[in-house]
C-alpha cells in the first residue's frame, strides 16, 4: 500500500535511540507532533527524570509505548557483578510494566534484552550463551508477575565478542523455547539478521511459536563506520530486502508497532524534528507497501 508522506504509517514507532540526543520531553513532543503514534523508550532518559515522572509524561503525550531498551548483559560468571546485573534487570522489568500501563491503548510491555559479550579474558562462547539462558530463567518469574515479555535480541556476529553472544534469530529462539511465549520472545531487527541464510524460516518459526515480541527496522550500508555500532541507516538507503523480511513477519500474524531504531552520528546530529520526519518518509517508502 502507498501512503501519504504527510501522514505517518499508524504502525510506525520511533525508537528513542534514533533521536538519541533528545531528552525525554523533546522525544515525546517531536514524535507526537509529527503524527507518529508510538515510541520506544530507553532506560537512561527515563531514569533522568524518574520513572513516575516519565510515566506521566508518556501518558500526557498520547503515544503508545512499544518497547523499553534495554536489559540483558548476562554473560558474567557467578558473583556480585552478575547479581547486580540481575537486580538491574528486575528494575528494568518494573519500568517496562509501568510505562506500558501509562502509554495509550495498544501499548506493549516488551523489554528488549541484549545478551552481553564475552567476559574479559574468556573464549568460552558456548558457556556465555548458557549463562544467558540461566539469567533469563532467573528473571522469568519477575517478568511473568509484571506482565512483561522479555525479548531476546540477536545481534550481528560482529558484536559477539563485546555486546551479544546471541547472533542469530535461531539461537534466540532456542533459548526462548525453554520458557512461556508470552514471557520470553525475540526481537526481530533487520540490521542484525538480514544476512542470515535461515532468516525467513526462522521468522516463520518465531511466528509459529508465538515469539515475535517486536519488529525493528533500519538499513545496512557499507563501508561501515569506524565504530560499527553507528552504522545504521534510514530504511531504503542500503541493501536490506525489506520486502521479503516484512512480508515474512506480517505472514506470522504480527500486527504490533514496528520500530525504527537507528544509530548513526550524522542522524543524531540532525534536528530531531527532521529525523522523525525523514524516518516517517522512508518508512512509508520501504516498509508500508509490504504491510498488506
Amino acid at each position: 500500500m502507498s501512503r501519504d508522506a504527510q501522514t505517518p504509517d499508524p504502525r510506525l514507532s520511533i525508537n528513542q535511540a534514533t533521536i538519541k540526543h533528545a531528552d525525554l520531553a523533546t522525544a515525546l513532543r517531536v514524535t507526537a507532533a509529527a503524527g507518529v503514534q508510538s515510541i520506544g523508550l530507553w532506560r537512561e532518559p527515563v531514569n533522568e527524570v524518574g520513572l513516575d515522572v516519565a510515566a506521566r509524561m508518556l501518558s500526557d503525550s498520547g503515544l503508545r509505548f512499544s518497547t523499553h531498551c534495554r536489559g540483558g548483559f548476562f554473560t558474567l560468571p557467578d558473583g556480585a557483578e552478575r547479581e547486580a546485573a540481575l537486580d538491574d534487570n528486575r528494575r528494568a522489568i518494573e519500568e517496562t510494566a509501568t510505562l506500558a500501563a501509562a502509554g495509550a491503548e495498544g501499548s506493549t510491555a516488551v523489554l528488549v534484552l541484549v545478551a552481553g559479550g564475552l567476559p574479559a579474558g574468556s573464549r568460552d562462547l558456548v558457556g556465555a550463551r548458557e549463562r544467558v539462558r540461566d539469567a533469563i530463567g532467573a528473571l522469568t518469574p519477575d517478568a511473568k508477575a509484571a506482565g512483561v515479555t522479555l525479548a531476546i535480541e540477536p545481534l550481528h556476529p560482529m558484536y559477539a565478542s563485546d555486546r551479544a553472544v546471541v547472533s542469530t534469530l535461531g539461537q534466540a529462539l532456542d533459548i526462548a523455547g525453554d520458557f512461556e511465549p508470552d514471557v520470553v520472545g525475540a526481537a526481530v531487527d533487520t540490521f542484525h539478521i538480514w544476512w542470515d541464510p535461515q532468516v525467513l524460516e526462522q521468522i516463520a518459526r518465531a511466528g509459529r511459536e508465538g515469539r515475535i515480541a517486536t519488529y525493528q527496522v533500519c538499513d545496512w550500508m557499507t563501508p561501515l563506520a569506524a565504530d560499527v555500532l553507528l552504522s545504521r541507516h534510514y530504511t531504503g538507503e542500503g541493501v536490506i530486502d525489506f520486502a521479503s523480511l516484512t512480508r515474512a513477519v506480517v505472514a506470522t500474524g504480527y500486527d504490533r508497532d514496528i520500530e525504527v531504531e537507528i544509530f548513526h552520528a550524522d542522524i543524531w546530529a540532525d534536528d530531531p524534528e527532521n529525523v522523525v520526519r525523514r524516518t516517517a518518509e522512508t518508512f512509508a517508502e520501504a516498509i508500508s507497501p509490504h504491510l498488506g
